[in-house]
């Protein structure tokens, strides 16, 4: 029987939700591993909109829950439904949503807040022992809720232009975690907190590289799991 995995989505569009390419190499890995997947996100107001076409904010309000809801082709709950016994693991695309809706990285840095609801869902697979998958900027949810545990965004350094967000490294090593430096198509796995991530769009890379970055991380969650 396949694994039970849970998807939180936090939007959809690379600049206010789910970079729609990490969640679709998430969902298109799991199917390929046989996993029962149901899709999940919080059913919040977005910090803003971002009119995508021109890259700057618009006087538009929308939610979270709809929004993800595009991705998930309508098959989505609001996150306060999920119930950790029901699942085996739980996975977060990455997208600026992640800093933006599910936490307030994008304005705060390491001093940011996590949603509440995020935060609780966190822990509560932590505790039950239960793997936790994070791509791209999703792994600074961890370095919040999880202090000294163990991530990857890529690299610390903007090795040949490929890692602009290479400051997020010593952001996230200032909250007293490691960072683990691994290319796009590696994940690292953090064995005692059962925290596996990958930097999928942190780095520069072309769009098949990061898809295999993200089947690493989906394979090592269900290893876990």
């Amino acid at each position: 029987m396949g694994k039970r995995v849970a998807v939180v989505l936090a939007g959809c569009g690379v600049f206010d939700g789910s970079e729609i390419h990490e969640a679709s190499a998430v969902l298109v890995h799991l199917s390929r591993a046989g996993a029962e997947v149901k899709i999940f996100a919080p059913n919040i107001e977005q910090m803003h909109v971002v009119d995508h076409l021109k890259g700057s904010p618009s006087e538009e309000k929308r939610n979270v829950l709809v929004e993800s809801a595009r991705l998930a082709r309508g098959d989505i709950q609001d996150l306060a439904e999920l119930k950790v016994g029901e699942f085996d693991a739980i996975i977060f695309p990455g997208g600026f949503g992640v800093a933006k809706n599910l936490c307030s990285w994008a304005v705060e840095g390491k001093n940011c807040t996590v949603n509440n609801l995020v935060k609780s869902t966190l822990k509560a697979f932590h505790s039950a022992k239960k793997p936790i998958g994070l791509c791209c900027i999703s792994p600074v949810l961890a370095a919040k809720v999880f202090p000294g545990c163990e991530v990857t965004v890529g690299h610390n350094r903007n090795v040949d232009g490929r890692f602009p967000d290479a400051e997020t490294a010593a952001a996230i090593e200032e909250l007293g975690c490691k960072h683990i430096c691994k290319d796009v198509s590696e994940a690292h796995v953090d064995s005692a907190n059962k925290i596996v991530t990958t930097c999928a769009f942190m780095c520069k890379a072309p769009l098949h590289q990061i898809f295999y970055g993200v089947g690493a991380m989906v394979t090592e969650v269900l290893k876990l799991a």
